[in-house]
């Protein structure tokens, strides 16, 4: 892709199955995980379900997929409103440094303030340099470390 490339952030649907997958994968790639097919196929379902609080937006270019970002509201004891969780976010590696990521991440803003859920956070690994120097830009790093069980 040149670097005039222009790209438009849309809603996923069905038809996007086969490039979602394909660009799932290599984000799943570069934080070194895999899922099976069954999540796979899942996750896609909910993604596009009405009765879900996952939602997924995409940037495509030339009729190709080139980014997305997988969101979900929910509740928090802090708040009365929900708050948004931006769980996954992928840029094409050709389409970096062109304004895919920070475009997702202000999509998601906006269907956040659409949704009345005023906060949007996410993680990363600190090891993440790039995408880290967006993330400095357009949002504010806390000093909260993820524990998990299993």
């Amino acid at each position: 892709m040149g670097d005039n490339t222009t790209f438009a952030v849309r809603s996923l649907t069905r038809a996007d199955e086969p490039q979602w997958r394909s660009l799932w994968s290599d984000y799943l790639r570069f934080y070194e995980s895999a899922v099976s097919e069954e999540v796979y196929a899942t996750t896609f379902a909910r993604l596009l379900s009405d009765d879900e609080p996952q939602h997924a937006l995409i940037a495509e270019a030339d009729g190709r997929l080139v980014g997305l970002v997988h969101f979900l509201y929910h509740r928090h004891n802090w708040r009365i409103e929900d708050v948004c969780y931006l769980q996954d976010l992928y840029a094409d590696p050709a389409m970096r440094g062109r304004g895919v990521g920070r475009a997702l991440i202000e999509a998601v803003y906006a269907a956040a303030d659409r949704n009345g859920t005023p906060s949007v956070y996410w993680m990363t690994t600190d090891n993440n340099a790039r995408a880290r120097l967006l993330y400095d830009r357009i949002g504010e790093v806390t000093p909260f470390i993820k524990y998990q069980r299993g």
